[in-house]
């Protein structure tokens, strides 16, 4: 599902599972894990994320999950916060451009990047509110800083999802394309970036983190997001949310 090409000491990383909306199962998030490492051994100067298909990333890969013994702990704790740690501190610059579904884990990844450039028809948010779960991956740290309390639950109760224009207009990316022009730009950025100063780069990078984080307690949002997710899975909402999406109809949730 995830193929690396590298050319010109730039990386580029693609999603190629476009029939599923390149969610993410535990073996395509170890097939990331392993093209981000072989790209920071090849010495790479900048990075490209990006999706096949129609969408980015729809979040997780639910296919074939049973609620009543899936372990979301995992998933989300040994798997998931590693590799956005990993693609946080990559040694280099990086890159994504965004498209259509931009969720969950997906979203995630975008937080993970330096630098998103997204198409004016991205759709980004929390489709959780008919799954019975919560948002993860780092989402809750960010659009409370960005958008403050009442904007992030409001989009968290109805489950609406941000265009990529509301999302950059809010502070959340970098800049918005109009579709099928977002692609050509973030290559150009990042062959730009990879004849420029890394060192440099890398140094404003990992003091940019180093203020987020302080900012935001980012990783300990992220550790308390987990938990919470992990909770959730006990419960009766949880388990009508998975089965109605993998049935394709409305969940009916009764607050337990």
């Amino acid at each position: 599902m995830i193929e690396l090409t590298i050319a010109d000491r730039v990386a580029t990383v693609v999603l190629n599972a476009p029939d599923k909306l390149n969610a993410l199962n535990e073996e395509a998030l170890a097939e990331l894990n392993d093209a981000y490492d072989e790209a920071q051994g090849a010495g790479v100067r900048a990075l490209v994320l990006r999706g096949e298909g129609r969408a980015f990333c729809a979040g997780r890969d639910i296919a074939g999950v049973d609620p009543r013994d899936d372990d979301v702990s995992g998933y989300l704790g040994e798997l998931v916060t590693p590799l956005l740690r990993k693609m946080s501190s990559f040694p280099a610059p990086t890159f994504a451009m965004a498209h259509g579904a931009c969720l969950g884990v997906g979203l995630g990844l975008l937080i993970a990047t330096d630098v998103v450039y997204v198409d004016e028809n991205a759709k980004i948010g929390s489709p959780f509110a008919n799954l019975g779960a919560t948002l993860d991956s780092g989402g809750h740290a960010l659009f409370f800083e960005r958008l403050g309390a009442h904007k992030t639950l409001d989009l968290i109760y109805t489950g609406r999802l941000m265009t990529g224009a509301e999302a950059v207009q809010s502070g959340l990316f970098s800049q918005v394309f109009p579709a099928g022009e977002a692609l050509a730009a973030v290559e150009a950025a990042a062959a730009r970036a990879a004849t420029g100063a890394t060192h440099a780069f890398v140094a404003s990078k990992n003091l940019i983190a180093q203020l987020r984080d302080e900012r935001l307690g980012l990783w300990e949002s992220v550790a308390d997001e987990n938990a919470a997710q992990a909770a959730l899975c006990d419960t009766d909402d949880y388990r009508e949310g998975f089965a109605a999406f993998q049935e394709k109809r409305k969940p009916t949730f009764r607050g337990n």
